[in-house]
C-alpha cells in the first residue's frame, strides 16, 4: 500500500512538472528569442561578436550557482531568487556599461579626429579620402565606427544614411552635432573645414568642463557608494555573528517584507544621490 502511494505521488509529481513545463515552455522560448535578438543588437553595436544564446546559457548556469550559494549561506528562498535574478541580468548590465564607456571614449577622440579631418580637407582631399585617412590613423572605437561608415559607402549606402546609422550607434550630442553639420555641408556646401574646427573647439572645451565637474562631484559619488554599502555590510555581519537573532529577518514573512523595503529604499537612495551629483549641461 505504501509503495502504491509513493508511486502515485511520483506520477502526480511528474504530471504536475509536465503541466508546468507546458505552461511555462512557450513563455521561456519567447523570452529566449527576445533576449537573443536584443542582446545580439547590443553586442553588434559595441563590436562584440558573442553568441547571445550561449551568453544566456552561461548566465542561467551562473544564476543557478549564485542562487545555490545564497540559499546555502542564508537559508532564504527570497535571497536565492533575488540573487538568481541579479545574476541573469548581469550580462546585459555589463554590456550597457561597456557601451557607455565606449561612447565616452568615442567623444574624447572626436576633437582630434575632427581637427585631422579639417586639415585633410584643407589640403585638397575629398570627404571620402579625408574620412579614410582619419580612420586609418585613429584608434578604437572611433576607427571602428568611422571604418564602418566607409565600408557602408563602398557597399552603395548614401553618405547621409551612413551618418544616420552612426548617430544611432553613438547616441550623443557631440555625434548628433557632427552628423548634422556634415549632412548640411554635403547638401548645401560651405566651408566644411572651418565648421569642423569650430565643433572640435567646442567639444574640447566641453570635455574639459566635464572633467572639472567629475572631479568636483567625486566626493558625492563616493558617499553614495559608502552610504549604500553600510546597511548591506551591517546585515551580513550581524547574520554571521548573530544567526539566531537574524533568523527572524530571513525566515518570517515580516522579515522578508522588511528586506524588500530595505532593498527599495537602498536603490532609491543611491539613485537620488547619483542624480544630485550628476550634472548635465
Amino acid at each position: 500500500m505504501i509503495s502504491f502511494a509513493v508511486a502515485m505521488a511520483m506520477v502526480c509529481a511528474v504530471l504536475m512538472a509536465w503541466q508546468i513545463l507546458f505552461w511555462i515552455g512557450p513563455a521561456l522560448r519567447r523570452y529566449r528569442a527576445i533576449y537573443a535578438q536584443d542582446t545580439s543588437v547590443q553586442l553588434s553595436e559595441v563590436f562584440l561578436f558573442i553568441d547571445p544564446v550561449r551568453l544566456l546559457t552561461w548566465a542561467t548556469l551562473l544564476a543557478c550557482v549564485g542562487a545555490s550559494l545564497a540559499f546555502a549561506l542564508t537559508g532564504s528562498v527570497i535571497a536565492a531568487g533575488l540573487t538568481a535574478m541579479a545574476v541573469v541580468r548581469l550580462p546585459r548590465y555589463l554590456v550597457g556599461r561597456f557601451r557607455h564607456r565606449r561612447l565616452v571614449m568615442f567623444e574624447r577622440q572626436l576633437p582630434a579626429a575632427l581637427l585631422a579631418l579639417a586639415c585633410t580637407l584643407r589640403s585638397g582631399a575629398s570627404m571620402s579620402m579625408a574620412w579614410r585617412h582619419v580612420t586609418d590613423h585613429s584608434e578604437a572605437p572611433l576607427a571602428q565606427e568611422f571604418g564602418l561608415v566607409s565600408r557602408e559607402q563602398r557597399m552603395g549606402v548614401a553618405f547621409e544614411q551612413a551618418l544616420e546609422r552612426l548617430q544611432d550607434r553613438m547616441p550623443s550630442e557631440a555625434c548628433s552635432l557632427i552628423v548634422a553639420a556634415l549632412r548640411v555641408a554635403s547638401q548645401s556646401g560651405g566651408n566644411v573645414a572651418e565648421t569642423l574646427e569650430s565643433i572640435a573647439r567646442t567639444l574640447r572645451e566641453r570635455i574639459q568642463l566635464q572633467g572639472k565637474l567629475h572631479t568636483l562631484t567625486a566626493q558625492g559619488r563616493l558617499q553614495a557608494w559608502i552610504v549604500g554599502a553600510l546597511p548591506v555590510l551591517l546585515l551580513a555581519a550581524l547574520s554571521y555573528l548573530e544567526p539566531d537573532m537574524m533568523a527572524v529577518l530571513w525566515h518570517t514573512p515580516v522579515g522578508c517584507g522588511v528586506l524588500m523595503l530595505l532593498c527599495v529604499l537602498e536603490i532609491a537612495g543611491m539613485v537620488l544621490i547619483r542624480r544630485i551629483v550628476n550634472i548635465d549641461f
